[in-house]
């Protein structure tokens, strides 16, 4: 006899839906899964059998085979045990086929029946919505993941026989209803820029970073607050909207970081990989593709500390995701896309010492040392970071100074009032910030009259700026001049973008 089921899974963030067909016919004693299975898979035919014996019910007789649909697509990991062991109860008429179809299944067994937890069950949920499905079972484990999608009724059953029981009709007291969105309560954690002492350029520039989304590099000598600074943007970025949220959430959930309680990720991301980081970590990949540490940077920020000490093959892959907010990852089995709209704040020292241009400290680097030091920075990288800022050490008197730091809650005003200007202007676009708005529309949404084209004119002439440069000075032009709510690019909102231009090449 027959049988249908449908699970889920998953294929970069993003997750499909899967048919399960079982047969079964007479013979000697066999069961195989086919459809592209892994290793795991394979081995599950013995947890399924287990499982099924050990929760009450009786092992299908003869000839057994399960296939997994689309049959071109490598299926990998366990979830899919749950709905396979359901299609074979169905195909034993111990369990109504016909209801069994209205669901989507997804789930690991332990050998007595327990369903365990699996990752990127949010992306199952959303799949499953998708699809048209009213209904999914999911193990209990991974009931709070499942329940942040609306529309659609969560099954959260601890066991095999209790996920019988949701098909039977009997299941209401699994279903689960949909959670909150918890609000970004964690910023706190990021720290206060009230806690900074000085460095007015340097906070001037994550200001402007925070409210158009640009790329920013801090180069100074060691000890002068590059990384208090750096760990402080996600305390001035405006609060996630519901769709960056779970835009977040889902990347999470299918890196599996959203830990024994899930929840909705309310906080902007800040990650900070170690120099030593290789470029699958950076971007993403593996023989099954996973999300990289730009991905779960979407919607927040990644710091890369020392950025000189990166391999320059590692950075260059950067290359496309701060160009095109995503990652493409290429294998021999499929061409996957992950999501990369992050803010770069990278640090770095302006020598192998660190000391050069120090006013307190001698540099023992000669010219030789730092033009291989910086070498690492190619110029095609250095042009996609709209702001290069100079950070010196702080004097004694501001750093014994009693007079209050600006609070990171009176910079955020100001950043979120210029991104409402931004989100008036471009609403017909499909950017979010300045930052993002392609090359051929920067014209048109960021027009220059006469005095600010010129500045920016002689700039190109002395070969200060290149085409690429060219662009993103006028976006960060325009960044300055939301936030002095200005509604046209003066000369002074181009006169400020270019001060932010070549600190990391000059040392």
């Amino acid at each position: 006899m027959l049988a249908l089921a449908f699970s889920a899974a998953i294929a970069g963030i993003d997750a499909y839906i899967v048919r399960v067909e079982t047969d079964s016919s007479a013979g000697t004693p066999w069961f195989a899964i086919v459809g592209l299975p892994d290793r795991a898979l394979n081995e599950s035919r013995d947890r399924i059998r287990a499982a099924i014996v050990n929760s009450g019910f009786g092992f299908p007789p003869g000839k057994l085979l399960a296939n997994l649909a689309p049959a071109d697509l490598r299926k990998t990991g366990a979830g899919f045990e749950l709905a396979i062991a359901l299609a074979l109860l169905a195909t034993d008429e111990q369990l109504p086929d016909a209801s069994l179809r209205a669901y989507v299944a997804c789930g690991e067994l332990a050998l007595g029946g327990e369903l365990r937890a699996v990752q990127g069950v949010l992306a199952m949920t959303l799949a499953a919505k998708r699809a048209g499905f009213a209904r999914i079972i999911v193990p209990e484990a991974n009931r709070d993941e499942a329940a942040l999608i609306e529309g659609i009724e969560v099954y959260a059953v601890p066991a095999l026989a209790d996920a019988v029981a949701v098909v039977l009709g009997h299941g209401d007291k699994f279903r689960r209803r949909g959670a909150t969105l918890l609000d970004d309560a964690d910023r706190a954690a990021s720290g206060d820029f009230a806690d900074v002492k000085g460095q007015t350029l340097a906070k001037r520039a994550l200001e402007i970073a925070a409210a158009g989304g640009h790329n920013v590099v801090l180069v100074g000598p060691p000890g002068c607050g590059k990384t208090m600074l750096a760990r402080r943007l996600p305390s001035i970025l405006p609060s996630m909207t519901t769709s960056e949220a779970l835009d977040v959430t889902q990347v999470y959930s299918v890196a599996g970081l959203l830990g024994a309680r899930p929840r909705v990720v309310g906080t902007r991301p800040f990650r900070a990989p170690h120099h030593t980081a290789s470029r699958v970590s950076l971007v993403g990949g593996g023989s099954q593709p996973r999300p990289g540490e730009i991905s779960l940077a979407q919607h927040g920020v990644l710091y890369l500390d020392e950025l000189a000490e990166f391999s320059r093959a590692t950075l260059e892959v950067l290359r496309q995701p701060l160009e095109e907010g995503t990652v493409t990852i290429a294998r021999a089995a499929a061409t996957l896309t992950f999501p990369a709209r992050f803010t770069l704040v990278a640090s770095m020292n302006p020598c192998p010492c660190g000391f050069r241009g120090d006013r307190t400290s001698d540099c023992r680097c000669d010219d030789a040392a730092v033009q291989k030091y910086l070498a690492k920075l190619s110029g095609p990288l250095l042009d996609r970071i709209d702001l290069h800022v100079t950070v010196s050490r702080v004097s004694f008197d501001e750093l014994v100074g009693r007079g209050p730091a600006e609070s990171s809650a009176a910079v955020r005003g100001r950043v979120e009032a210029a991104r409402k200007r931004q989100a008036a202007r471009l609403r017909d676009t499909e950017a979010v910030t300045n930052a993002a708005i392609p090359a051929a529309d920067v014209r048109k949404l960021c027009p220059l009259s006469t005095e600010p084209f010129a500045l920016l004119e002689g700039a190109v002439t002395r070969g200060a700026l290149s085409a690429r440069a060219f662009d993103r000075v006028v976006r960060v032009a325009r960044t300055i001049a939301d936030l002095a709510g200005a509604d046209r690019v003066a000369r002074e909102h181009v006169a400020e973008a270019l001060v932010y231009r070549g600190a990391a090449s000059r040392g």
